[in-house]
Parts: structure tokens; C-alpha cells; sequence
């Protein structure tokens, strides 16, 4: 299995606002893929999740993930949330829907099916990490694509 070190972060102007998402993608031979993108209308965790989504779709193939997040709610969601969230029909300990389902069916879909193995691991964001400040900086890109487009 190729081995890959990936960085995720969103960013948010506002909440809801203008957003965006960015990916660093690091293979084990140096080489290295940098993804963005963003929309108008927005959350910061929707970017967040989104990051992570573009990030493990852009993998060709089963790999071997070493996936980094700043964001608690993408990975206590995935980590601690997820199971209890769908045997109970996507909602909440407090009966409540879970928020961003679209995003987190998805991205449940693609961790179960797309055959990586992946470690996730939380990073502090801002702290000086280099991989978290280069997806953060993707992500402000992102933001500065949405903002583009609703000016075209």
C-alpha cells in the first residue's frame, strides 16, 4: 500500500459565511498535491469535513493514511460519534438530526469503502505545525475562489 500524510483544514468568514477547504497531500517519495475549494454560503465544520472528503477522494487507490485535522468535531465525528449516530437513524444523543449528515454519509461511505487504512491524528491548528499552516493557508485559497465567483 502506498503511504500518504495528509493535512485538512477549513476556514470560514464568517459562520455562516464565505468558506473554504485545503488539502496537503504527501507521499512517502516526497512528492506532494495540493487541493482547494470553497463555497459562498457556508460553515467552518462543512469545510472542515469537506477538506477531508476531497482529500481521501483524491487517493487513486487503497492507501495508507496518515490523515491530520485541527477540527475536534471531524475527529471526535468520525472517531467517537459516527456509530452511535447511524444506529440511531442520524440523530443526536438529544434526539436531535445530526448536522452536516449530507457530508458525514459521505464521508462514512468513503472510509468504509475506498480501502485506505487511515490514522487519524489531531493536530493543534495555528500552533506552527507546517503541514496544518500550509492546508490553512488552501483553505483561506478556497475562500478567496468563492469570493471570485460570486464577483464573475
Amino acid at each position: 500500500m502506498n503511504e500518504v500524510v495528509i493535512y485538512t483544514d477549513g476556514a470560514c468568514k464568517g459562520n455562516p459565511g464565505p468558506g473554504g477547504w485545503g488539502a496537503l497531500l504527501r507521499s512517502v517519495d516526497g512528492s506532494e498535491k495540493e487541493l482547494c475549494g470553497g463555497e459562498l454560503g457556508t460553515t467552518n465544520n462543512r469545510m472542515e469535513m469537506l477538506a477531508v472528503i476531497e482529500a481521501l477522494s483524491a487517493l487513486k487507490r487503497p492507501c495508507k493514511v496518515v490523515l491530520h485535522v485541527d477540527s475536534q468535531y471531524v475527529l471526535k465525528g468520525i472517531t467517537e460519534w459516527l456509530a452511535g449516530w447511524k444506529a440511531k437513524g442520524w440523530k443526536t444523543a438529544a434526539k436531535q438530526p445530526v448536522k452536516n449528515v449530507d457530508l458525514w454519509q459521505r464521508l462514512d461511505a468513503l472510509v468504509a469503502n475506498a480501502g485506505h487504512t487511515i490514522d487519524w491524528r489531531w493536530v493543534k491548528g495555528h500552533a506552527g505545525d507546517p503541514g496544518n499552516e500550509r492546508a490553512d493557508g488552501l483553505a483561506n485559497l478556497g475562500v478567496e475562489k468563492a469570493l471570485a465567483q460570486r464577483r464573475a
